[in-house]
């Protein structure tokens, strides 16, 4: 056991080319200095049909910061509002 501190855990957007909550999501984590994989569903349909599996939801963007899915846009900033989202973030959760 490491006394190091947690790893920030991946973050995980699905987006399409035409959708201004994406944008949106992924401006706010640039401001906070976050990195993040992108799939686009609108290129690979098996990876829609896994995030609508996984998500029950079809709309996009969907954000997963590590095992968590935290939603979409308004989803993010209303953890962000409540507080949740930096130790997310951070690894704590």
């Amino acid at each position: 056991m490491s006394d190091t501190a947690p790893q920030p855990p991946s973050i995980v957007i699905y987006t399409t080319a035409i959708c201004p909550y994406c944008v949106a999501a992924k401006n706010f984590l640039k401001s906070k200095g976050q990195t993040w994989s992108e799939v686009r569903i609108d290129l690979d349909p098996a990876e829609r049909e896994k995030m609508v599996a996984t998500t029950k939801r079809t709309s996009v963007p969907q954000i997963f910061i590590g095992d968590t899915h935290v939603g979409g846009y308004d989803d993010m900033m209303a953890l962000h509002r409540a507080g949740g989202l930096e130790p997310l973030l951070a690894g704590a959760a």
